[in-house]
C-alpha cells in the first residue's frame, strides 16, 4: 500500500496494524527472546543473562551437532522422497481427476489431519510392531517365517512416519501452482511438436517450481524439528533437532535449547529468504488470487 493510499484511508492503517501488531507478539518477540536467552549462561538451575557464546560453542563441538548434521540428512532426504510422491499425486488430481473428483480427493486428504498427529503417530507404531498387523500379514501370506525388527524403531519407521505427516501438506501447494498453469501453454508445445516429457520438463515443471519449493519448506521444516515420529517410531537413542532442544529443556539448560532452536529457526529463515528471491508468491497463490 502506497504512503498516497494510508493518507487516504487511515481506517485501513488501524485496521491493518493490529494484525501487524498481534503477528509481532506472537511470533518475534518469542524468537527474539530466544535468540536473546541464547547468549545468557547456565547457572545451577537457572540462567544469568549476560553476553557469552557458551552455549554455540558447546553445541558446535557436541555431540548436538551430530544430531543437527543427522536431523538435516533425514529431512533433505524424507523431503525429496515426499516431494516426489506430493507432485505424482499432485499431477495427476490437476490433469487427469475431473473438477468434481478432485474436490473430493483433495477432502479425503485433509480427513487425517482430523486426529491429532501423535495419535496417528502410535498407530503407526502398533502397525509395524512385531504383533502388529503388517507383520502378521506379511506371516500369513508366508512371505517371511519371523516378524520383521526393522520395520519399527529404525530408518524405515521414521521416515514412513515423516511422509504420512508432512506429505499430505505438500500437495496442497504444489497441486495450487499447476493449477494456475495456463493450458494454452501446454497445447501450443505440443502443437510445435514436443513431446509430452519434454512438455513436462520445459513447460509444466518450471511454472510450477514456485509450490514445489513452497511443499519443501513445508516437508523440510516439519521433518527437521519433529519431535514425536522419531521419539516414537524410532525408539530409545534416536534424536533429531527436536529431540536433543527437548532433552535440553528436561535437564533445565534453557541457554542451549535457547541456541539450538536459534540454529534451527535460522535455517528456516534462510529458506525463507531463498523462496522470496527467486520465487514470487503471487504466482504460487494466482489462481486462488484470480491475478
Amino acid at each position: 500500500m502506497s504512503l498516497a493510499v494510508k493518507r487516504r484511508d487511515p481506517a485501513a492503517l488501524v485496521l491493518l496494524a493490529g494484525p501487524v501488531l498481534l503477528c509481532a507478539l506472537a511470533i518475534i518477540v518469542p524468537l527474539v527472546l530466544t535468540l536473546v536467552v541464547s547468549f545468557w549462561e547456565r547457572k545451577m538451575i537457572g540462567m544469568q543473562p549476560g553476553f557469552t557464546l557458551t552455549s554455540y560453542g558447546l553445541f558446535f563441538e557436541g555431540a548436538r551437532f551430530s544430531v543437527l548434521r543427522r536431523s538435516f540428512f533425514v529431512a533433505i532426504s524424507s523431503t525429496l522422497i515426499m516431494l516426489l510422491i506430493a507432485y505424482a499425486v499432485a499431477y495427476l488430481i490437476t490433469f487427469r481427476l475431473k473438477p468434481s473428483r478432485t474436490r473430493i480427493f483433495l477432502f479425503l486428504l485433509s480427513v487425517p489431519f482430523l486426529v491429532n498427529y501423535v495419535i496417528r503417530t502410535f498407530a503407526w507404531a502398533y502397525l509395524l510392531g512385531r504383533t502388529g498387523p503388517v507383520n502378521q500379514f506379511l506371516l500369513d501370506l508366508g512371505v517371511i517365517n519371523q516378524p520383521l525388527d526393522w520395520l519399527l524403531f529404525s530408518d524405515f519407521a521414521v521416515y514412513l512416519g515423516l511422509i504420512a505427516a508432512y506429505m499430505p501438506f505438500m500437495v496442497y501447494p504444489i497441486w495450487l501452482s499447476l493449477s494456475a498453469i495456463d493450458k494454452r501453454l501446454i497445447e501450443a508445445s505440443w502443437m510445435l511438436g514436443e513431446a509430452p516429457l519434454q512438455t513436462f520438463l520445459r513447460v509444466v515443471l518450471p511454472l510450477s517450481l514456485p509450490g514445489v519449493f513452497a511443499a519443501a519448506i513445508f516437508g523440510f521444516v516439519g521433518a527437521f524439528g519433529e519431535v514425536a515420529v522419531s521419539q516414537i517410531l524410532g525408539g530409545v537413542g534416536y534424536q533429531l533437532m527436536g529431540n536433543a532442544i527437548t532433552s535440553s529443556l528436561d535437564v533445565l539448560n534453557y541457554p542451549m535449547a535457547a541456541a539450538m532452536s536459534t540454529v534451527v529457526v535460522g535455517c528456516m529463515l534462510i529458506m525463507l529468504l531463498l523462496w522470496l528471491r527467486f520465487f514470487d508468491l503471487r504466482l504460487f497463490l494466482g489462481k486462488v488470487l484470480g491475478r
